[in-house]
Order: structure tokens, then sequence, then C-alpha cells
């Protein structure tokens, strides 16, 4: 079973960035699709990015060039690197498997985005 813990969430100003983690725990981690996820408060889930086990990607229209996902299997790691932020970018993000399984959600870490 893979364990997934989040980081690097924290308060920025529009326009700044972040690089968000997910660490991975499990043998089966470089074998398997992984994505990133938010949500905002009072509004549901949402897909971001997904990264294939050979490196390729997808985006979500709302971050498609602002943000890239990438993944380093030697350390079973997986990044969000967030460019260009905005307020409404504000949410708790997730890391999961792609498609997502309900037992791998984790706690997710804040970020929120004001000046």
């Amino acid at each position: 079973q893979v364990q997934l813990v989040e980081s690097g969430g924290g308060l920025v100003q529009p326009g700044e960035s972040l690089r968000l983690s997910c660490a991975a725990s499990g043998s089966i981690y470089t074998r398997i699709a992984m994505g990133w996820y938010r949500q905002a408060p009072g509004k549901q889930r949402d897909f971001l990015a997904h990264i294939f086990s050979d490196g390729s990607t997808n985006y979500a229209d709302s971050v498609k060039g602002r943000f890239t996902i990438s993944r380093d299997n030697a350390k079973n790691t997986v990044y969000l690197q967030m460019n260009s932020l905005k307020p409404e970018d504000t949410a708790v993000y997730y890391c999961n498997l792609w498609p997502p399984r309900d037992n791998y959600w984790g706690q997710g870490t804040q970020v929120t985005i004001s000046s």
C-alpha cells in the first residue's frame, strides 16, 4: 500500500511561486500514475495534474502553463511547481494516485494566496 505525505504549502502574495512535495512510500510507487488535486473552501475537490511513470503529464485548463508536475523516482517524490499564483489558487492541495483512490487521501497542505 502507498502512503502519501504532502508538504510545501504556505502563505504567499499574488504572482509568487511555491513548490509542493508529495513523499510516497511503498514499493509500487515507480510504476503508478500520480496526481495533484485541490479543494477550496466550500467547493469540491478538483483535479490539477497527473504524471505517468514514464514522465508524461496532463493538466487541468485552470493551471496549464502555470503549474508543472514532476517526479523523482529515486526519492519516491512527486512535485508541483506553482508559478504566477492567484488568490483563486487558495485551497488545500492533495496528492493521490491517478485516478485517485479514496483510501489514499492524506491531510493535504494549505496554500493561501493573499496580499
